[in-house]
């Protein structure tokens, strides 16, 4: 915990005040020499707590402090690329670091780079925390009437629930770690007994959190967190804690709050449009802001920089976070039912090998050309994804990501900064209504009132196929290939809608009454895959439920993906030990007391 055992001597970050609007610019300095003395009455304002606080969001995606790309908000290098959802991408000599974590040569040098980068990131995500609860507590006992009861609570709930999220973060990625309360002096503590006490540590936050924090963000700044987003995050770890009758309890005050909804087209759940951003899907989310007067530009969405389409694209650089090609099979619907092949065919629907381009021969569920960028399919409004924007299709398939990526009619990347077009301002789901659905469905299954989940699933796919992606643009070369553009600029359409020249688009509804508990947690599962994917979740989803392990999901996708992507002989099967992360060396050295482990290392590393 290098990052954390600085941190202790001073009080959390200095922050300026951009005056005429409540936009807060962070200078971190952490790793700053001392120039002299910190002016705590500077910190202990209601200006320097609320400066507190908003560092503490900032770092929920890299900052200079920690660097990138291990620290990304969207974990797209822990939960997306060592599962079935991507590879790594790019060429084999870029960023072998990553490389070293989809192979799980978790033991590394490489590949310890990222994981050091996402345990520094969280870690130091909750010393802000703490300095901002400690900096709370010293202004209502220095200052009385600095501030209101009601801006003290706010402020010490977000706090809260920002602890309790990079806590569950670390515990998603390591287990067993250390929970650092404000309190602490001694930040070489040992492990939490368990990983489930780590949890109960997390909802016990969350709880407080809830109990401080108002119904509507603070300031009406949507970004904050409030009751709400507090009491679905509660929910998530209930789910994956097994705590499925507290969990449909929890989120079902969440839906009958209608504070939160799924979008009315999927197109408007990843966008750079200003007026479409933090929506009725949104919970929480990375706020990624960009040309601010940040000179860097390291406010827009630093951890995902590299994921955009290579040379030869609008973009330039980089081609990582490539689909897998399991991934873009998993979206090819039965042509009369429009329910998944994965389900309707669980033989054959993954034998397809690089041949999704663009055809209306191929029935397909609209979100593939949503999560997926395919050859002379029109890639949002950026003209037609061609082979040549891969860099380097031998080695990462011939796909690129999606989600990430702004709308060119956005004006929303970044005019500063390394690669400045791809320092965007899509703000990144850490968590969105969607998700929480099917975790309240996959609850629903474990209790045994399948229909409920049945239900949920519908509503998920009824979604699904209101809009396609559209023509997005009338450039040459996309109107030379399909002249029905002439003149559309449509993004999204109708998913049957005749402008449609390169897939044919369907999405069926589960009639008939899922018969067993089995077919339904199945269904679940599937669908949490077509509506989540290449959204950093994967991984830590096949893990909890047990389809991590050595006849499971990921190692029936390594025996297919051997002979398609030859780096990935490489890659060992899964085993017992990749259930978690190892904890980075250097921070169990830090932690020693008296030449004795205080922290202790996962089992197999």
């Amino acid at each position: 915990m290098k990052t954390l055992l600085k941190s202790r001597l001073i009080l959390g970050t200095t922050c300026l005040i951009l005056l005429g609007a409540v936009t807060y610019a962070c200078k971190d300095f952490l790793n700053t020499p001392a120039q002299g003395t910190l002016d705590q009455n500077a910190l202990t304002t209601k200006v320097g707590v609320e400066g507190s606080l908003i560092a503490t969001y900032r770092v929920l995606d890299c900052t200079p402090l920690v660097g990138a790309w291990g620290c990304s908000a969207s974990n797209w290098p822990f939960g997306d690329i060592t599962s079935d959802d991507a590879y790594k991408g790019s060429e084999a000599t870029d960023q072998p670091q990553a490389t070293q974590v989809e192979l799980y040569a978790w033991n590394t040098d490489q590949a310890l780079q990222y994981i050091e980068q996402k345990w520094q990131a969280m870690y130091e995500g909750v010393v802000r925390a703490n300095s901002t609860i400690r900096l709370v507590k010293q202004i209502l006992l220095e200052k009385p009437g600095e501030l209101t009861t009601t801006d003290a609570d706010g402020i010490k709930g977000e706090a809260l629930f920002l602890r309790a999220h990079y806590h569950f973060e670390l515990w998603r990625m390591f287990g067993k770690v250390p929970y650092y309360y404000e309190t602490d002096t001694d930040f070489r503590k040992p492990n939490d007994i368990s990983a489930d006490s780590v949890a109960k540590l997390v909802i016990a936050d969350l709880d407080s959190a809830i109990a401080l924090l108002p119904p509507v963000s603070r300031n009406g700044e949507a970004g904050r967190a409030n009751k709400w987003t507090a009491t679905a995050y509660k929910g998530r770890v209930q789910v994956y804690t097994g705590q499925f009758a507290a969990a449909i309890a929890t989120i079902n005050t969440v839906i009958a709050s209608n504070v939160y909804g799924l979008e009315t087209s999927f197109d408007h759940v990843w966008t750079g449009f200003q007026a479409l951003k933090n929506g009725k899907e949104t919970i929480f989310a990375f706020e990624a802001s960009s040309n601010d007067g940040e000179p860097a530009g390291w406010n827009g969405n630093w951890g995902e920089t590299l994921n955009f389409p290579h040379s030869g694209s609008p973009f330039g650089c980089c081609g990582f976070h490539q689909p897998s090609q399991n991934l873009a099979n998993f979206y090819a619907v039965d042509a009369v039912t429009g329910l998944p092949k994965a389900y309707t065919d669980s033989v054959n629907w993954n034998v397809r090998d690089s041949t999704w381009v663009a055809s209306v021969t191929d029935t397909v569920d609209p979100r593939l050309d949503w999560t997926i960028g395919r050859d002379n399919v029109p890639y949002k409004d950026w003209g037609l994804h061609k082979l040549a924007w891969i860099r380097a299709p031998g080695y990462g398939g011939r796909y690129s990501p999606k989600k990430n990526v702004q709308e060119s009619a956005s004006n929303s990347a970044s005019k500063v900064g390394w690669n400045a077009i791809q320092l965007n301002s899509v703000h990144y789901h850490l968590f969105r209504y969607a998700d929480l659905l099917l975790l309240k469905a996959e609850a629903e299954v474990e209790a045994g009132t399948i229909a409920n989940a049945q239900a949920i699933v519908n509503q998920i796919r009824a979604r699904a196929a209101v809009t396609a992606q559209g023509c997005g643009s009338a450039d040459s070369a996309l109107v030379a290939t399909y002249p029905g553009c002439a003149g559309d600029t449509r993004l999204a359409v109708p998913i049957n809608d005749a402008s449609i020249a390169w897939a044919t688009y369907k999405v069926g509804q589960y009639v008939t009454p899922w018969p067993d508990q089995a077919t339904a947690r199945k269904l679940v599962r599937l669908e949490r895959r077509l509506e989540l994917g290449m959204e950093g979740q994967r991984f830590f989803d096949l893990r909890r439920w047990g389809e991590a392990t050595a006849t499971s999901v990921i190692n029936t996708y390594l025996t297919e993906e051997k002979t398609r992507r030859s780096y990935k002989t490489a890659q060992l099967p899964f085993a017992t030990r990749y259930m978690y992360y190892p904890i980075p060396q250097i921070e169990i050295d830090l932690a020693k007391v008296g030449g004795v482990n205080r922290l202790v290392q996962n089992p197999g590393w």
